[in-house]
């Protein structure tokens, strides 16, 4: 249950951080954060990098129920913590890029978990991106941090999932 309330958990704080976390906070838009040189990316970005992993792995552990029932009760409390308008952008975006993220992540998942995650997560990333921005600032100017920000994460996310796992169970049994 811990990964259902963690995935609920992303949506609103990710929501939260870009109004409120950044080294940069653009008037009537979205706080920044630097991705890499030259680059910044709203706030929450690194939060999304989580959502997109954390829905893998509430299907995986749950099913495709629960990893969309997920979906809107995050939208749902993301109403309580940003604007309207940004709730609303999140809501969408993040709806369609769970959506791209659960079409390539669902065929792939038995076979090769890993390349599973990171595949779905690449390409919820870039839905998530576009439609997000644009539909709350009417910009997508901070696609490529944000693209670059999400797959930093993700990346970061199933490392310290493995490193983790490897402490938890060294004998590399499925935990």
């Amino acid at each position: 249950m811990i990964f259902i309330a963690l995935y609920i958990a992303t949506i609103p704080v990710a929501n939260w951080l870009i109004g409120n976390v950044g080294t940069a906070c653009e008037p009537h838009g979205p706080c920044l954060i630097p991705i890499a040189p030259g680059i910044m990316a709203p706030s929450g970005v690194l939060m999304i990098g989580a959502a997109l992993l954390l829905r893998d792995l509430v299907q995986r552990r749950h099913g495709i129920p629960w990893s969309l029932a997920c979906i809107i009760m995050g939208t749902a409390l993301s109403f309580a913590i940003a604007t309207p308008g940004l709730a609303l952008a999140s809501g969408v975006a993040f709806l369609l890029s769970e959506t791209a993220d659960f079409a390539v992540y669902t065929p792939l998942a038995k076979r090769r978990f890993v390349t599973a995650l990171l595949a779905s997560c690449f390409a919820g990333a870039v839905v998530d991106s576009a439609l997000f921005l644009w539909l709350a600032f009417g910009s997508v100017d901070h696609l490529v941090g944000q693209v670059i920000g999400k797959v930093y994460a993700v990346i970061g996310y199933v490392c310290l999932g493995t490193l983790g796992r490897a402490l938890i169970d060294p004998a590399g049994r499925p935990t």
